[in-house]
């Protein structure tokens, strides 16, 4: 799969020293990148304001760049007025920090983000962790951000990706030797296996949606036309047998296996052997929507994982009280950050706060690929690096878009690639088909699927990752 890299400050301090050049050259390269954008994009006058390192030395070189394009430049070292002017360069900080700014530089943001003015940020807006996307203190909250030979984690991941405005990537000449992380753009989505003149509904990947308690059939629905508008094959929705008239109703195309339930129509462990049987013709399984809550459910998700050897998809209800497990077979678990608070034992909004963290630990603790959704849609898998997907609007905000992933990823499992692409694919399909819509507000979850179509046709792949 055709990947971005991301870079950590210390990768990118590696391609510096693995450049040729001298250090100046670099910095003159960068100091005139920023200056290009500021000529480019915003008129008048310019206030750059330099820290003491090379993120200074590269603010320092725009300003001169500035001022002999004929604009009226100040420049601020330090804690100082910014004046009144039409626009301001974060020059602050850069990539080295890792805990909060000190005082002088803390204030220095204030003014900053108190200006009213657009913020050019140089590298990385001042007082987000590079490497992480971490923010442990103030922050400069960037219109944009004009960064250098790759871009770096924190500009993609969240909570520093919210500070980052557009990011724009200038090639000064650096040429990254390695990178543990990285981004997926929208081609990657031609990876994804397609249809041919010899394909069967069955070679085309079978898929098998297990969920759908009284009262929620409607997720196992949108997982079942999502894998189906994800270029599937074969779909079958395995449910509680209450559920029959609603699905038949709403599904033309995938076949429904019923099965037994409680009195309050939710799934048994009983019913495993009816999705063991099920599951004969499927290449990859749905776990979850609409499965509904109960020591029942609970214990029947564990049995389906003891038992199942096909790749399997975890969502939503799956996700309750979810133990570490051991299986040979590939396994996603698709979870929000509150889902991934209560598995890992942390509150939702420190969660937040260390998300490249916490995605990473929950990969280590299940053995499984890990996708935490976000705008930052974060894929990982035990020692690995992390994959980021980008794409996305906010009217996925919405209930319902979740299950529609599961049906995108499902599919791509069940066409044979591997979890992790399968799982970061999914994610950009999802993201792109929602770029997709208009008008955006008011979109439902189901607006997505003919949208999915467009995507994986390559509608919206001309984005770049971060612009």
């Amino acid at each position: 799969m055709r990947l971005e890299p991301l870079l950590t400050a210390d990768e990118t301090r590696r391609a510096e020293e693995a450049y040729r050049g001298s250090l100046d050259e670099l910095m003159e390269r960068a100091g005139a990148a920023v200056a290009d954008a500021v000529l480019r994009r915003y008129p008048g006058s310019v206030t750059v304001v330099c820290g003491t390192g090379n993120n200074g030395g590269d603010g320092r070189v725009c300003a001169r760049a500035l001022r002999e394009a004929g604009r009226d430049v100040r420049i601020v070292e330090g804690v100082g007025d910014l004046g009144t002017p039409d626009v301001v360069v974060d020059a602050l900080l850069g990539i080295g920090l890792h805990d909060a700014p000190r005082e002088d530089a803390a204030r220095m943001i204030e003014l900053l983000n108190a200006s009213r003015r657009p913020i050019v940020s140089v590298d990385v807006p001042s007082g987000v962790d590079a490497s992480t996307g971490e923010v442990p203190g103030a922050a400069v909250r960037a219109t944009e951000t004009v960064t250098f030979g790759a871009a770096k984690v924190g500009l993609a991941v969240a909570p520093g990706r919210f500070h980052a405005g557009s990011v724009h990537v200038a090639p000064i000449g650096l040429r990254p030797q390695e990178h543990e992380h990285a981004l997926v753009p929208a081609a990657a989505l031609g990876d994804v296996p397609r249809k041919h003149a010899g394909s069967t509904k069955y070679s085309a990947g079978s898929v098998l949606v297990v969920g759908g308690s009284r009262g929620l059939t409607g997720a196992p629905m949108l997982v079942a036309r999502a894998a189906f508008r994800a270029d599937a094959g074969y779909v079958a929705v395995a449910a509680p047998e209450s559920t029959l008239p609603v699905l038949e109703t709403g599904l033309l195309e995938a076949v429904k296996r019923p099965l037994a339930e409680d009195s309050s129509g939710r799934l048994l462990p009983r019913s495993l052997d009816g999705i063991l049987a099920a599951a004969e013709r499927a290449d990859a399984v749905a776990i979850g929507p609409g499965l509904g809550r109960s020591d029942g459910t609970v214990e029947l998700v564990r049995l389906l994982l003891e038992r199942l050897d096909l790749p399997v998809v975890l969502d939503a209800d799956a996700l309750l009280a979810l133990e570490p497990f051991a299986r040979a077979a590939p396994t996603v678990l698709t979870p929000h950050s509150g889902e991934l608070g209560r598995l890992l034992g942390v509150e939702p909004r420190e969660l937040d706060a260390h998300r490249l963290d916490a995605v990473r630990r929950a990969a280590s603790r299940f053995g499984s690929t890990v996708l935490l959704k976000g705008a930052d849609t974060l894929v990982a898998t035990p020692r690995e690096g992390v994959l980021v997907c980008d794409y996305g609007t906010p009217a996925l905000a919405t209930a319902g878009t979740g299950d529609v992933l599961t049906g995108v990823i499902a599919a791509f499992l069940a066409k044979g690639m591997e979890p992790k692409l399968a799982a970061a694919a999914g994610a950009v399909a999802h993201g792109v088909a929602a770029e997709l819509l208009e008008p955006q507000r008011g979109a439902v979850a189901s607006d997505l699927l003919p949208a999915l179509r467009l995507a994986l046709a390559g509608h919206g792949w001309q984005r770049a990752p971060l612009q």
